[in-house]
């Protein structure tokens, strides 16, 4: 794109550091006024494995990860091995002056003169940010942040070390281009897609949430914890998925908005407890952070391949809505209205992420919480005659809901199916109003879908379709290749499901090419669509090898790279 833009990245073994390394540039970053997106890419292990932190960075937003590489901190030999073919042009090198061979474009830095093994990581910090063009005294205050809660003793030490290390490497007769200056005209968050997911929960009245760890997920989880005792939340680690969903249906049947996240595998634990709150009528938001499938997979990767299973997971019917959030923004207001149609229609809703946008940073301006309404359940008993029927059959669908023991009122819920007072019934005809009652809801979920979002020229000659985190590549493609004459559109779905053929239907068709652009290989949502509309989207990029689709990526499989 025609915005300068440094990619840096920080490569090494799993328990080297480079995690603290690269959260400590970001926050630099952030803090005087860059925006940037964080990409992180490791393997399934404690220590050891090659492991990568990436900040592509600058002062326009940026969209995408990138695959060349401006700034490379080596924190071992497979590091420069693997990532010194992708260096671009004027980039380079930073390694440990131990390493013996010849690199071209390398800085050897002598670490060890510099500072102790332990402050490695703050004189590798020190290194990047002169080289960036940073303010010591912002990367100091960062560190301080950091390591100050953890042990005070170690405070005085990292100073040195950042100092040390800045003024090293300003005495260096190295050639690179620093940032553009910025001047930061409002205050930012850096924020993941998992953080903003808890921030949204919490926002919209989350009271439990439980879970079993499952990479990506577990952050939302730990994030919850850490704000738990201040919120009034309970956060339960459950000994496996089944008990963890079947927990979030019991708190919620209580009157506590409950939340569960997981991953591929543990949801495939979870359906039947789906469908056991889709038959009760309880409300439930569950999020599933997508990663490479079947089975355990590629735990550490990303992908977007489980829409197909989110849709129908869940034996019988009962009405549904998935949400699929494309940034960090969408990952809190979506998580609001997910806690906001559970609710409306006593039914489960879906968030659907991925490890990609689950572990990326991004800068993003602070939330607006003041006046932000909550959602959980209302309805005075008072209001309520008797006998009371939690199932009564109404013209929506929806029934009214009590909570048990609030009242005098008896609430009673069945697995099986069950009359209109909540008792179990063979009666065929009261089983077939029960079906019609419950997919009733999916009308009005269908009323209160999101459409698409479109963005770029009308009637283009081009039109990419695609759908959560897959947005941001997309629309920096589309922004390369307008920017060549090329008349270019974009439809990013937020909401997959249901699909509403009036909202995107008109844009397919006065388009001269549609492509889905998705993290799977067989194009789920363009499949989706057609079954839907009828429309069929014969052209498809698609990635499945686990890392995130960049627009290079694209533009090499349409033959249009730079």
């Amino acid at each position: 794109m025609a915005d300068h833009s440094l990619h840096i990245v920080i490569g090494g073994e799993a328990g080297q550091g480079l995690v603290t390394v690269g959260q400590l540039l970001a926050k630099g970053l952030v803090r005087q006024g860059y925006c940037l997106l964080v990409n992180q890419d490791y393997q399934s292990r404690i220590r050891g494995g090659h492991n990568t932190f990436r900040i592509r960075t600058g002062i326009k937003e940026i969209l995408a990860p990138i695959e060349t590489i401006d700034l490379l901190i080596a924190l071992d030999q497979q590091t420069l091995s693997i990532h010194q073919p992708e260096m671009g042009p004027g980039g380079l090198i930073v390694l440990d002056s131990d390493f013996k061979g010849q690199v071209p474009a390398g800085m050897k830095v002598p670490f060890k003169e510099l500072g102790s093994g332990r402050v490695a990581n703050v004189l590798a910090l020190g290194v990047a940010g002169a080289l960036l063009g940073l303010s010591e005294t912002v990367l100091a205050q960062a560190v301080d942040d950091f390591f100050g809660r953890k042990k005070a003793s170690l405070l005085e030490e990292n100073r040195r070390a950042l100092e040390a290390a800045f003024q090293w490497t300003r005495r260096q007769p190295v050639s690179f281009s620093p940032l553009d200056p910025v001047r930061p005209s409002f205050s930012r968050l850096m924020m993941n897609g998992n953080e903003a997911i808890a921030l949204g929960a919490l926002s919209a009245g989350l009271r439990f949430l439980s879970f079993y760890p499952m990479t990506p997920s577990t952050t939302i989880a730990l994030t919850l914890t850490a704000q738990a005792e201040k919120m009034g939340l309970l956060v339960e680690q459950a000994e496996d998925e089944i008990a963890a969903v079947n927990m979030a249906i019991g708190a919620s049947y209580a009157g506590a908005p409950s939340m569960v996240c997981t991953s591929g595998g543990g949801f495939a634990l979870m359906v039947e407890g789906i469908s056991l709150a889709g038959m009760t009528e309880t409300p439930l938001v569950v999020v599933l952070g997508q990663r490479p499938g079947p089975a355990t997979g590629l735990p550490t990767r990303t992908e977007q391949s489980d829409l197909d299973f989110i849709i129908h997971a869940g034996h019988g019917e009962f009405p549904r809505a998935v949400f699929a959030p494309g940034t960090i923004e969408e990952c809190f207001h979506l998580t609001r209205q997910a806690f906001e149609l559970a609710e409306a229609f006593q039914t489960p809703v879906f968030l659907l992420t991925d490890q990609y946008l689950a572990d990326s940073y991004r800068a993003v301006k602070p939330f607006e919480l003041a006046g932000l309404p909550s959602f959980g359940p209302t309805l005075d008993s008072a209001l309520i005659g008797l006998p009371y029927r939690r199932y009564a059959l109404t013209p929506t669908g929806v029934s009214p809901r009590l909570l048990p023991g609030q009242g005098p009122h008896l609430v009673v819920a069945d697995s099986d199916e069950h009359t209109e007072d909540g008792h179990l019934t063979e009666d065929l005809l009261v089983r077939r109003q029960m079906v019609e009652k419950r997919l009733r809801k999916g009308e009005g979920i269908r009323r209160e879908v999101r459409p698409p979002e479109f963005i770029g020229d009308e009637n283009p000659g081009i039109l990419f379709l695609t759908w959560g985190s897959t947005r941001g590549a997309v629309l920096e493609a589309a922004s390369i290749l307008r920017e060549r004459g090329k008349r270019l559109g974009a439809l990013h779905f937020s909401q997959p499901w249901p699909l509403i053929p009036q909202h995107f239907l008109e844009r397919l068709e006065k388009a001269d090419t549609v492509i889905a652009v998705e993290g799977n290989a067989t194009g789920q949502l363009a499949r989706l669509i057609r079954r839907e509309s009828g429309f069929a989207i014969n052209q498809t990029i698609l990635r499945y090898d686990g890392l995130p689709i960049t627009a290079n990526y694209i533009l090499d499989r349409l033959g249009l790279s730079a």
